[in-house]
């Protein structure tokens, strides 16, 4: 049985965190889908509950905007004194920073985070004060609406038809430490607005009319509630990798499409993307690159470029895996994203292939577990041209001769040397030969010249000569031997191939990137960053690349 253990890597890391979150102050986020929903008034309560517990709270700002109930919790509550600031004949009030961190309170109360401050102050918005005050070991509570994050300003613009000019980074909130999510029907909020709980009357009917219609606050309230879902389910990863628990907790259903260079990767996806949607799943589309990979038709490596954008497009994660074995993988991969549900295509082999070669789609349901395996059938369609498979045939006779030809030689380098050395000597020299078909022609190659190599060591070497009938029985263990350490020698020269080749691509992938990012950082203007980017993505690609710039003056 496998034993899952902590990866030591990600333990360090984690501590090193951990350490630095030690002396950095805590942020508690109280999240809501509109205002009125009553952020300001749980964030009150709970510093109430800090208060009595003996904690120093400071209140920072806070707006209360006329509600009796939250002005009654504020009282009891130390109100740092607000900083003038003169703007256009107006005097504004904003939060004091540098009073604040003098004053250094346990907790400090810092309420609308994505406020716009006066011009003229330390910081252009109140998030950036509140990460002063969390350098400096201030823990802080602060309140902000999902209509600020900057990731949804697009989304929240279409649904609404109103642009929401103040966003909060959504770093911000993946590094609070606690988010509590404050929700109410969107029935019960349009009723507070009619109240005058929320704004004052006449706010509060044009409110009703614009932004707070009740289709807007069920979506706005339906992002919310995903945003909070998806903390949730990262602090579960967190948590099932900190305790290297190898189990899938089928807290929410989260779907893997596996991919191959084949046309039938299309469908693959089309049918995980409805899946995904009757469930109301996350879902994934991956890509195993083996060193296979390297050696395939630029045909199929495109078809794998062709598909995962496909997949993006219809809101997938997409993700690239390398390794040997692509079971192995995608079940490692799996594990590590909580995934409940993996889409694999029909294996389109014959059956003595699989036998000889193994099944991805048989590894994959022998080996996983709890995690459900789905295989969807169909037209695979050609995944390759006539002239590319002729080529791949052609190719592949010549490497099967060339692998005949180096038996051939190792047999005539054997036979000069059958004088002067034993026999064992001359078994060497054949080994040595698979070993060079292997680190030059691949696995097939090699496998036929290891195969060879024993029939030629009998036919020329083992009396009677010049046939292949055994005179002593004790070279049938001698021939399985030398087969046996044929084929394993061949089997590791190929990986170590392979491996280098990936190294290779690594690297000059690594190398072409920093390249361009230095040259990158070196430009400022349009054209020369334009140039930049051509001429590297180019080289990466082997391909043309034109960038198409939009016309400021219309």
């Amino acid at each position: 049985m496998e034993e899952h253990r902590p990866d030591p890597d990600a333990l360090l890391k984690r501590f090193r965190e951990e350490e630095k979150k030690q002396a950095r102050g805590k942020l508690r986020v109280f999240f809501g889908a509109a205002a009125g929903v009553g952020k300001t008034f749980a964030m009150l309560e709970a510093a109430h509950e800090q208060l009595e517990a003996g904690v120093d709270v400071v209140i920072g700002w806070v707006e209360t905007h006329g509600r009796k109930e939250t002005e009654a919790l504020v009282e009891g509550l130390e109100i740092l004194p607000p900083r003038r600031v003169e703007y256009q004949e107006t005097v504004l009030k904003e939060f004091d920073l540098d009073a604040a961190l003098k004053r250094h309170s346990t907790l400090i109360l810092m309420d609308e985070l994505a406020h716009t401050n006066a011009p003229g102050s330390r910081h252009v918005k109140r998030w950036q004060d509140v990460v002063e005050l969390l350098d400096a070991g201030i823990h802080v509570y602060t309140t902000v609406n999902v209509q600020h994050l900057e990731s949804l300003n697009d989304v929240v613009t279409q649904i609404t038809g109103i642009p929401v000019h103040e966003t909060v980074p959504d770093s911000v909130l993946e590094q609070a430490d606690e988010l509590e999510l404050i929700d109410i029907p969107p029935e019960d909020l349009i009723r507070r607005l009619k109240e005058g709980k929320v704004y004052v009357p006449e706010q509060a009917e044009q409110a009703i009319r614009n932004f707070f219609r009740k289709g807007n606050l069920t979506a706005l309230r339906e992002l919310a509630l995903r945003r909070t879902a998806d903390r949730v389910d990262a602090e579960m990863q967190i948590y099932r990798k900190d305790h290297a628990v190898p189990k899938v907790w089928p807290a929410a259903e989260t779907i893997l499409v596996c991919i191959n260079p084949t046309l039938r990767a299309r469908k693959l996806i089309r049918t995980a993307r409805r899946m995904a949607a009757g469930l109301h799943a996350k879902w994934i589309a991956a890509y195993v690159q083996t060193p296979e990979h390297l050696r395939r038709p630029e045909s199929e490596r495109n078809q794998v470029v062709q598909a995962l954008r496909l997949a993006e497009q219809l809101g997938a994660e997409t993700a690239t895996l390398t390794g040997h074995r692509v079971s192995q993988e995608i079940l490692s991969y799996a594990r590590s994203k909580n995934v409940s549900r993996i889409i694999v295509g029909k294996p389109v082999r014959s059956r003595w292939k699989e036998l000889l070669f193994g099944s991805v789609v048989a590894d994959l349901v022998r080996q996983s577990g709890e995690i459900d395996i789905f295989v969807i059938t169909g037209e695979a369609g050609r995944s390759r041209s006539m002239a590319a498979r002729v080529l791949r045939q052609t190719s592949a006779r010549t490497a099967y001769l060339k692998a005949a030809g180096t038996v051939a030689l190792s047999t005539l380098i054997a036979w000069w040397m059958q004088d002067f050395f034993s026999s064992i000597n001359m078994v060497m020299v054949y080994l040595l030969g698979v070993v060079f078909v292997a680190s030059r022609w691949g696995r097939g190659p090699s496998i036929f010249s290891s195969v060879l190599a024993v029939a030629a060591f009998d036919f020329f070497f083992v009396p009677p000569r010049l046939t292949f009938a055994v005179g002593d029985t004790e070279y049938l263990l001698t021939f399985f031997v030398m087969l046996l350490t044929a084929l394993v020698i061949s089997n590791l020269t190929i990986r170590n191939r392979e491996q280098a080749e990936l190294a290779r691509e690594r690297e000059r992938r690594t190398a072409a990137l920093y390249a361009m990012s230095r040259e990158l950082t070196q430009t400022r203007l349009v054209e020369g960053l334009s140039r930049v980017a051509l001429r590297h993505i180019s080289e990466v690609f082997k391909c043309q690349a034109a960038v198409f710039l939009a016309d400021a003056a219309k």
